[in-house]
C-alpha cells in the first residue's frame, strides 16, 4: 500500500499544478467559475439539494459549495455508480454519513429499482420538509449538483422517464445530455418528475474546484474521470491504474479465467451454438475489447503480471518495471497489432481506463471509510 500512496501523490501533485493553470491549460475556467456561481444562488431558493458523489471516491468526490450554503435537513448525498464500487464499503460510507446526520443513498443510475427508491426518498423528504403546505397544490424543487461526470444527468433523466404520470407527457420529453466526458452539462435545467404535488429537479453543471487541498484525491478524481484525460495524459493514468489493480485482491479471482473461457467456447461450438455469421461477426470486431473473450484474456494476462510482482510489489522500481511490462504484455490480449511502441502505449492506456471505468475489471472503492468516527 505504501507503494500505491507513492504514486497517488506523485499524479495528485500534477493534477494540483494542473488545476492551478489559467484558461485552456486548466479544468477550472470562467465558464466554470459562472456556473459555481449560479448555483451558490440557487442553492437558498429550492427546497431540497441532492449532492451526487461517486461511489467509488466518496470523500474525494465531495462537492463543496454545497456544504457551506445550507443545512443538512435539505441536503441528501447520493452515491452514485455504486454498480461499480465495492459493496461493503459503500455500505460503509452510507452508514458514516448517516451517523454525520446527512440522508445518504447509494444509487446506480441505470438501474430502474435503485432510480425508483431514490425518488421515492426524494418524494418523502420533501413533504416532510413542506408539511402544513397543501400537498396537492405545492411545487417542489430538488437541485442536483455535484463535481463533473459523477452522473448528474443520468440521473435526472432517469428520475424524469421514471417519474412522468401519465401518457401524455410521453411526447414532451427533455433528456439531459450525458456524456462520459466531464463537462458536457453547460446550463441549469430543469426536468419534472412528479406529480401531485409536482417536484422538479434542477440539472446543473459539475464544478470542480480549481485548489485540490488532500494529497490523494487529485489522483482519484482524475482515474474516476472528474478531469478530462487529455488535461492529465492518458498513459500517466493507466499506470495508477496498474497500480491500483496490483494493490487490490481482485486481481486473484481472475486466475484461471481463459482455460474457463475456452472451455465455453469449445462446448458451445461442440453443440452447434455458433453459426457462421456470428463467427465473422466476430472475426470483423476483433479488435472490439469490451468482446467478453477478451476481456477475459485481459483479466488472465493481468493476473499472471500481478501474481509475478507479488514478491515485490513493495519496491517502487519494481512497480515502474511491472508497468513497463504491462503495457507490453497486454498488446496481445488487446488484438493491438502493427502500430508503434508509442501508438501501443496510448491505445492499451485507453483501453484499460475504459474496461476499469465500465467495471469490466471489477468494482474499486479508492476512499475507504473511516471505521472509527
Amino acid at each position: 500500500m505504501a507503494v500505491l500512496s507513492s504514486f497517488s501523490k506523485r499524479l495528485s501533485s500534477v493534477v494540483k499544478e494542473i488545476g492551478r493553470k489559467k484558461g485552456d491549460g486548466g479544468w477550472y475556467g470562467p465558464h466554470m467559475a459562472a456556473s459555481e456561481r449560479a448555483i451558490r444562488e440557487r442553492i437558498p431558493m429550492v427546497d431540497l439539494v441532492l449532492e451526487v458523489r461517486d461511489a467509488r471516491i466518496p470523500m474525494a468526490s465531495a462537492f463543496k459549495s454545497a456544504w457551506h450554503d445550507m443545512d443538512s435537513s435539505r441536503h441528501m448525498i447520493i452515491l452514485n455508480k455504486m454498480d461499480l464500487a465495492d459493496c461493503s464499503l459503500t455500505e460503509e460510507w452510507t452508514v458514516h454519513f448517516q451517523k454525520q446526520n446527512h440522508i445518504c443513498l447509494g444509487v446506480n443510475s441505470h438501474n430502474n429499482e435503485s432510480i425508483n427508491q431514490l425518488l421515492n426518498a426524494v418524494k418523502k423528504r420533501t413533504r416532510d420538509l413542506k408539511v402544513g403546505e397543501i400537498q396537492n397544490t405545492s411545487t417542489a424543487t430538488v437541485l442536483l449538483v455535484g463535481i463533473p461526470n459523477v452522473g448528474k444527468s443520468a440521473i435526472a433523466n432517469s428520475m424524469h422517464l421514471i417519474g412522468r404520470i401519465d401518457a401524455a407527457e410521453k411526447g414532451k420529453l427533455k433528456h439531459a445530455v450525458v456524456s462520459p466526458q466531464p463537462g458536457e452539462t453547460r446550463d441549469i435545467r430543469s426536468y419534472k418528475i412528479a406529480s401531485h404535488p409536482n417536484i422538479y429537479v434542477f440539472d446543473t453543471p459539475g464544478v470542480l474546484s480549481a485548489e485540490i487541498a488532500d494529497d490523494d484525491s487529485g489522483s482519484k478524481l482524475a482515474l474516476a474521470g472528474a478531469i478530462k484525460d487529455s488535461l492529465i495524459g492518458e498513459y500517466n493514468l493507466a499506470r495508477f491504474l496498474l497500480a491500483v489493480l496490483s494493490s487490490s485482491d481482485v486481481y486473484k479471482s481472475w486466475e484461471g479465467l481463459k482455460r474457463a473461457w475456452d472451455q465455453v467456447l469449445l462446448s458451445n461450438t461442440q453443440t452447434g451454438k455458433f453459426v457462421d455469421s456470428d463467427q465473422k461477426r466476430r472475426r470483423q470486431y476483433e479488435s472490439d475489447h469490451t468482446q467478453d473473450s477478451i476481456v477475459s484474456d485481459v483479466r488472465q494476462t493481468l493476473f499472471e503480471s500481478i501474481s509475478s510482482l507479488k514478491l515485490h510489489q513493495e519496491k517502487e522500481e519494481e512497480m515502474e518495471r511491472f508497468m513497463d511490462v504491462a503495457f507490453t504484455v497486454l498488446c496481445e490480449p488487446l488484438r493491438i497489432l502493427n502500430k508503434s511502441e508509442e501508438d501501443r502505449c496510448k491505445v492499451v492506456a485507453s483501453k484499460l481506463l475504459n474496461l476499469y471505468r465500465t467495471g469490466r475489471l471489477g468494482r474499486y472503492t479508492l476512499d475507504i471509510a473511516p471505521r472509527n468516527a
